[in-house]
């Protein structure tokens, strides 16, 4: 290889050269040669290193006027950030780059080309600032990228416009942003071989969950054409989520969900051009429906690409954010960035705010939430950065999309809602180190907001973002997880929302005590089960149209409702994996069957649904059976197909033994045997009979849950729902405790696991006591009582521990 100044190839460059050609070109360099021999396919390529800046800096006298330029800065409001930015960049773009860096840019081309056997090479030319990509910043986006570059002329030009680029406003302001202002900042300029993305699909991927911080899950972002479209976020692109502990076991299936993205544009290369200039060698088509509505990547496609980037994780020994490209000529993906995760390397997982609204308003908009805030202010519409002036401080930035050049007015906002754009855009990662409530992906935001109308933007609901009227009153809890001890009682969680699991699983819990299923039939499949398995009783034909759009991309629609459960549930199991994960199979009443899609066709109408048909009388009936099935079959996905094995199941409304008995012999003849691969499945406690009759469904049953609300209500003979009979409504009734005592002492005698689901040992402590003095296992609470539930656990148990003490000393004394 030829000797040069300014060039240094990826064969010659490892991580420790951030200071010689930035942060981007180290690592390519660093994956080149200990990554590319161990099958993580990364472009070969070279990178004009900081020293030549520096030389085309001092050669054309640049030094002291972009100085004095930089000093004149208005640091305090950036008021002059517009005209500084300009002139800096005037005064690179008139300099010329030195000739001896021009031949040395010419000859590593040319050698370059010799190296992967292609006259003329089409290359991507990307900046590397020397303080880019170190753990404190991303830099993501802040200097210009050039693709499809061909030729000599195009490829100088090109590496000029790179120089330029740092100088860009947004480049300049994110500097102060960072504390870097002070420092030299150089560029380098990477040269690679451009992977033919345009004839296929290229995206983006994280080793960390990018809101929660959850870090045992990779994410997948997919579209199709070159990758400028996600950084952009310009499209909403495909999703996958890869759980890590099951990546490399080839016999489980690794991937937790699948989201089909609607990809509304395709970046693709532009007609060859005789011109010199590195502008205009791409453009953006519409993606036809057709594609629109496929996935851009294979299921194998995805697990090779997590593999890697699970594999450049392990070797960098961080959360990484990586970009990738597939090539439509050779059908291979290619790695061709990898730089560190910078939000949740920063945040302290043991302090949480919990953000909450106290109030609901008209829901005006929704779309993709990022991190978990609330704010509220003024609509500001804005069709581009340049109208930054209108903004005032405070107010909701409303826009189409957004890129990096609203990086300089995104702090002035309380929020920013988008249009375009997916969760692992540049702009959803510029909001989240800013630490910028935003909700992307709305669709019909800048329609369904007017200018100065007053809104509240809730991030704190799950995944999605909901933009209410009004300034909706919220409140901030400040939980501080780093002091709480665990108590030797476990504590569990109740969970509904899937969504939400990944955040959840940072919270002090021992697992989940109970999930209900029906949060994601009613919330994600919102079909009627049996809609899918008797579809000919349904007449209404908008009925059955809208049926037939959920499901279509399912030739048996069955499976749709098969898949999308078994996603929702394997998504918390991974969550919380290897804690125990108990999903109680579904438990609506026939009034809320009858809600879903299609219901109306098949549920009785009955005067009582509460005490009607519902629970396990439902699964062995053959009205129901067929339904039942459907969720085994889902059950059965995540536990044997998908390898979570810390999940158990839990019947619901078990009125008699023999009941029991039925509901276990139906999850039979489904593949759900007790013991095998580990299943467990409990009962829930819940009507007095349970409780009567526990020695035998001891016998039946792997585990007990106690739920406590209705085991109020019906030892108690009142409807909970009623406000004429709530004042009688009383866990701490005697009756109700001996019930629960009662079975905690069967489920100690026979050797099985029990625990309680319901509200009053967090609201209660002398309930949390008379729960912890009775043996019980576990307790499992809301999300919000979580806290506040260990405490008055740990209160009861250092009761009881003194009380003992003081026992102990007492017999003792009698002794002597």
């Amino acid at each position: 290889m030829a000797k040069y100044k300014h060039i240094l190839f990826f064969s010659q460059i490892g991580i420790d050269a951030i200071d010689i050609v930035g942060g981007k070109n180290a690592s390519l360099g660093e994956m080149y040669n200990q990554l590319n021999p161990k099958g993580i396919n990364i472009p070969n390529g070279f990178s004009v290193t900081a020293r030549g800046y520096r030389l085309f800096r001092k050669m054309n006298n640049l030094e002291k006027p972009l100085k004095e330029l930089l000093l004149s800065l208005d640091t305090k409001e950036y008021s002059n950030l517009s005209s500084i930015g300009e002139k800096a960049r005037n005064l690179i773009l008139s300099a010329t780059i030195p000739e001896e860096i021009q031949d040395e840019i010419e000859a590593a081309y040319q050698s370059l080309s010799e190296q992967c056997d292609i006259n003329n090479l089409d290359v991507a030319v990307r900046s590397s600032a020397t303080a880019e990509d170190l753990p404190t910043a991303s830099f993501a986006g802040q200097m210009q990228s050039f693709l499809n570059i061909n030729g000599t002329a195009q490829l100088i030009d090109a590496v000029h416009r790179c120089y330029v680029s740092l100088f860009t406003d947004r480049a300049i302001k994110y500097r102060h942003d960072m504390g870097f202002a002070k420092l030299d900042i150089a560029i380098s300029v990477g040269i690679q071989q451009m992977v033919r993305s345009d004839k296929a699909a290229s995206g983006v991927a994280f080793t960390i969950d990018p809101d929660s911080g959850f870090e045992n899950t990779i994410i997948v972002n997919s579209i199709w054409g070159l990758g400028e479209n996600i950084v952009q976020g310009t499209v909403t692109p495909d999703e996958w989520i890869v759980f890590k502990p099951t990546l490399e076991n080839s016999d489980l299936e690794p991937i937790l969900k699948r989201q089909c993205g609607r990809k509304e544009f395709t970046m693709i290369y532009a007609d060859k051009s005789i011109s010199s200039s590195a502008e205009n060698t791409i453009s953006n088509t519409d993606t036809s429906l057709e594609k629109q509505n496929q996935f851009s990547l294979s299921d194998k496609e995805v697990i090779q690409l997590s593999q890697w980037c699970y594999k450049i994780e392990k070797h960098y020994k961080k959360p990484m954010d990586i970009e990738w490209a597939k090539d439509g000529l050779n059908n291979q993906l290619y790695i061709v960035q990898a730089r560190p995760e910078t939000v949740h390397g920063k945040t302290n997982k043991q302090v949480r705010k919990i953000y909450k609204l106290k109030e609901k308003g008209t829901l005006l908009a929704q779309g993709i939430a990022l991190g978990d805030k609330i704010a509220s202010g003024k609509v500001r519409i804005l069709n581009s950065p340049k109208e930054g002036h209108l903004l005032q401080d405070g107010e909701i930035i409303v826009t189409d999309l957004t890129n990096p050049d609203w990086d300089p007015i995104m702090k002035r906002a309380s929020a920013i809602i988008t249009n375009k754009g997916g969760r692992t855009s540049h702009a959803a990662i510029v909001a989240r180190e800013l630490g910028i409530v935003a909700v992307v992906g709305c669709g019909n935001a800048t329609s369904a907001l007017k200018n100065s109308q007053e809104i509240t933007v809730s991030c704190a609901e799950g995944k999605e973002g909901n933009i209410y009227e009004g300034l909706l009153k919220w409140e901030i809890k400040e939980q501080d997880f780093s002091k709480l001890e665990m108590p030797k009682t476990d504590p569990m969680l109740i969970l509904a929302d899937p969504e939400r699991a990944f955040e959840l699983s940072n919270y002090p819990n021992q697992g989940v005590g109970l999930m209900r299923m029906e949060f994601a039939i009613s919330n994600t499949i919102k079909i009627h089960p049996l809609a899918l398995c008797e579809p000919e009783k349904i007449t209404d034909n908008a009925i059955v149209a809208e049926i037939a759009a959920l499901t279509k991309e399912y030739e048996d629609p069955k499976n749709y409702f098969i898949d999308k459960l078994a996603e929702a549930v394997s998504i918390v199991a991974a969550a919380f994996y290897p804690k125990d994960v108990i999903v109680r199979m579904s438990d609506f009443k026939s009034n809320e069957y009858a809600n879903l899609i299609g219901g109306k066709y098949y549920e009785p109408d009955e005067e009582n649904p509460m005490i009607g048909f519902r629970g396990a009388s439902r699964y062995y009936s053959d009205f129901y059976r067929k339904g039942f099935a459907l969720e085994c079959e889902a059950m059965k996905k995540v536990r044997n197909k998908m390898g979570l094995h810390n999940v158990k199941l839990m019947i619901p409304f078990c009125r008699t033994v023999e009941e029991g008995e039925k509901v276990l012999n139906e999850m039979v003849k489904n593949g759900l045997m007790q013991g095998i691969n580990g299943l467990e499945v409990y009962v829930m406690i819940e009507i007095p009979s349970n409780v009567l009759m526990a020695d035998e469904y001891a016998k039946l049953f792997d585990g007990f849950s106690i739920g406590s609300n209705d085991l109020t209500q019906l030892t108690l003979g009142l409807d909970r729902d009623s406000a004429l009979v709530s004042y009688l409504f009383d866990e701490e009734n005697p009756a109700i405790k001996y019930l629960i005592k009662e079975t905690i002492r069967v489920a100690k005698r026979f050797g099985i696991k029990v625990g309680l689901c319901g509200q009053a040992p967090s609201d209660i402590p002398q309930f949390a006591k008379f729960l912890v003095n009775a043996g019980i296992d576990s307790i499992s609470f809301n999300p919000d009582a979580l806290i506040k539930g260990i405490e008055n656990i740990l209160e009861a148990e250092n009761k009881k521990k003194n009380s003992n003490v003081r026992k102990l000393n007492y017999g003792n004394n009698i002794q002597k």
